[in-house]
């Protein structure tokens, strides 16, 4: 089956397509999926639809008709990508399903459980743009069945880390980083480890009014340096000493967040980001020596910072840093890919989340599904039902490049 997966992370820098052939064989509980990728985009926000998303998030303050306004706006953005990508990417410029998982606007935690979250983009956009099913809302399950409903890639590292002798981690930098860690003789965690790039993007944008929202190339950070009493102030927040399973957001590490952290600090700004550099690298190299992580395998935009990659490095230290590349997942592309896999799986009633990475008592469906064309004209397939994420095999196969677009 060709699927399309759809995702815009916390910095809501603009929607990553990426398309998989994915084939299921076996019988349950011994069940082999099949994933070759096809392809990957990433596609820009229509012009001020990015600025209302970040208008809208915590600490700001909305009305419901801005909920429904963005719920419709994110919707057709999420067709036009979809269709985009089906043109450009897929074999006959069909696919069989479409993945979204929307725009987070909240990640609702008290005490440290999830109680509840919203993302954003009205998949019925996407069915119609696209004639094809949609499986949309992959959160909401496991957090129903008492997990953090994030981060959700711990079934796809798993998978993909499985089989090695040693503590290995994999780990995703956006907005929020979060990481995975698979060692033998043990269930996998995944958790998040606080920011990534979401602090760094804020003082950026701060800096320059606006213009822009993002350290390239990580200049600034390359420039300046780092403020020993900021960062330690920042790395006291209890987040960081929290057990794992947890997740958080911009419900947390938010502009106001940083304005109060920085309140009578005289650093100028690119102590500031070269800071919040070191905050993002020291934080996730804390978490992987607490899990006795022996290699890192990352993704994610923060890799595209030079100064970030550079730090990250130096903290992990002695423990190697490569792209998850290596292991043929473009790392741009990973978590679109990751979240076709996952509802790839709910189309055919397969239990993708992981208790030991979500804190959920169990395994559970992950998502929705808006059917395309005539009422019934789809439906899960059967024959997998009940067969949860750890009972896979990964076969991870690497196909051809797609055709040059037109």
């Amino acid at each position: 089956m060709i699927v399309v997966g759809l995702s815009s992370g916390t910095s809501a820098d603009g929607i990553d397509a990426g398309v998989l052939d994915l084939e299921l064989s076996g019988e349950p509980p011994d069940v082999r999926v099949a994933m070759t990728p096809i392809g990957y985009r990433e596609l820009p926000y229509p012009p001020g639809l990015r600025e209302e998303v970040l208008a809208a998030l915590p600490p700001a303050r909305v009305d419901i008709g801005a909920v429904c306004r963005l719920d419709t706006l994110l919707g057709q953005a999420f067709a036009d990508a979809a269709r985009s990508a089906i043109g450009e990417l897929c074999p006959g410029g069909a696919a069989g399903l479409v993945v979204s998982h929307g725009q987070t606007l909240y990640h609702w935690v008290e005490d440290g459980a999830v109680r509840g979250t919203l993302q954003l983009g009205q998949p019925a956009w996407i069915a119609a743009a696209t004639g094809a099913p949609v499986v949309s809302d992959l959160r909401a399950g496991d957090i129903a069945a008492g997990g953090q409903g994030a981060p959700l890639v711990g079934a796809f590292d798993a998978l993909l880390l499985s089989g090695r002798s040693a503590p290995a981690a994999a780990l995703n930098i956006g907005g929020i980083a979060n990481l995975t860690v698979v060692a033998p003789g043990r269930a996998p965690i995944a958790f998040d480890t606080g920011p990534g790039n979401a602090l760094l993007d804020t003082a950026v944008g701060r800096l320059t009014g606006g213009r822009e929202h993002l350290d390239r190339d990580g200049a600034r950070a390359a420039r300046g340096r780092v403020h020993p009493g900021l960062l330690e102030r920042l790395r006291a927040d209890p987040y960081y000493a929290r057990p794992a399973p947890k997740s958080t957001g911009r419900e947390l590490f938010h502009a106001a967040y940083l304005d109060a952290a920085v309140a009578g600090s005289d650093v100028s700004g690119d102590d500031l980001c070269a800071t919040l550099t070191a905050l993002t690298a020291t934080t996730i190299a804390d978490a992987c020596r607490a899990n006795g992580v022996t290699e890192v395998i990352a993704s994610g935009g923060g890799l595209r910072n030079p100064a970030l990659a550079a730090a990250l490095r130096a903290a992990l230290a002695p423990a190697p840093l490569r792209a998850s590349a290596d292991l043929g997942i473009d790392p741009d592309a990973k978590e679109a890919w990751m979240f076709a896999l996952l509802g790839f799986l709910t189309w055919h009633g397969i239990a993708a989340s992981v208790p030991s990475c979500t804190g959920a008592a169990h395994p559970a469906l992950l998502g929705r599904i808006t059917p395309a064309g005539p009422a019934g004209a789809h439906g899960p397939a059967g024959g997998y039902g009940g067969t949860d994420a750890a009972s896979l095999t990964l076969d991870l196969r690497r196909g051809d490049p797609p055709p040059p677009g037109p």
